[in-house]
Order: structure tokens, then sequence, then C-alpha cells
């Protein structure tokens, strides 16, 4: 009996000891870097089909997003208008190209994480409305196949960034590095003000 105790104490110690060791820090850098590795590079390729130059989108643009409007214009991207559909042109692929750098980096991450969930989302919705992709490639939830491309996948991808909307970034981010600046900048401030004489 007393030696089952210390085994139980000496793992309670042990994962104490770990979660203080990795607190604040781990799981937010290792969401990141799987989000690097897993899907960094497939949102960039992504991207490259959507311009023409750093500041021009292309017409395939339109075809990739916004189809149903090219259609109703017979073709012609020019005469797609702006608002709806040019303006979720051009926010999804600006979008496909700035959110993903962010959470890498850890600016902004909690909302760039956010907006990276609404991306996945939304591009998820146009596969299944717009592309009407088959029942095989949608796939579904709590059944014994773990491989389709929609559910199963993007879910998996939708995690990291829910850890990361939740949690933060963590130590190693430019978040971290802002706050700190900020923090002493305004404690500086805090100091001086207490000690400037009053008018």
């Amino acid at each position: 009996m007393t030696s089952a105790v210390s085994l139980i104490e000496l793992y309670r110690r042990a994962v104490r000891g770990l979660e203080t060791a990795l607190d604040r820090w781990f799981l937010g850098l290792l969401a990141r870097i799987v989000f690097l590795a897993v899907l960094v590079p497939y949102y960039l390729n992504s991207a490259l089909t959507k311009f023409e130059g750093p500041f021009s989108i292309a017409d395939g643009a339109y075809y990739q997003i916004a189809l149903p409007a090219v259609d109703a214009a017979g073709g012609d991207v020019s005469a797609v208008s702006f608002f709806p559909w040019g303006l979720m042109v051009f926010l999804g692929s600006y979008g496909e190209v700035i959110l993903p750098l962010l959470v890498v980096a850890g600016l902004f991450t909690r909302f760039a994480a956010l907006g990276m969930i609404g991306f996945i989302i939304v591009q998820t919705l146009t596969d299944i409305l717009v592309h009407n992709v088959d029942a095989t490639t949608i796939g579904a939830l709590f059944d014994r196949f773990p491989d389709s491309v929609i559910l199963d996948q993007r879910l998996l991808w939708i995690f990291p960034l829910v850890y990361l909307v939740v949690k933060g970034a963590g130590l190693f981010s430019l978040d971290k590095l802002l706050c700190t600046v900020w923090t002493r900048r305004m404690s500086a401030q805090a100091k001086g003000g207490r000690l400037a004489p009053t008018a």
C-alpha cells in the first residue's frame, strides 16, 4: 500500500513539474509550428494563384471565390460588382496571405487565429455549396473513416487555431514582446506622472 501511494505521489509530482515547465509557452508554440508545417504552405500556394502581382488580384481569384457572381456576369470578371463579391475576393485573397503569417509570427494571434477559423469555415462552405464536392469528399464525423477532406481534415485544422484563440501564442511570440514593451512604457509613464509636479 505504501509503495502504491509513493508511486502515485511520484507521478503527481512529475506531472506538476511538467505542467509548470511547459506552462505559458509550449502549447502556443507547438500550435503555431503545426500550423506552419501543415497549413501555411497550402494557403500561400493557394494565394499565389489569386494574384498577378503584389497589388493585382487575378481573374482566377473570382472564379475560385465568387463563381456564382462570375457566372451571373456571363464570365466577365470586370462586370462583377465590388460589393459584396469584389470585396469578398479582395478580403479572401489578402486574408489568405496575411492571416497565416500573423498566426506564425504570433502577432495579434487571437484575432488572426479567429480570422483563420472563419476563413476555413467560408472555404468549406464554398467547397460544398459552390463547387459541389461529393459526399465522400465531405465525409462525416463520428464514422470509422478518419480521412475525409472536408469534415475530418478541417476539424483538425481548426483545433490548433481554437487553442490560439483561447490561450494566445504564449511567451515566444511577437504578442508577448509587444505586451512587455507596452507594460514597461506604461509603468514608466505612471512613475513619471507620480513624480511630476502638478501645476
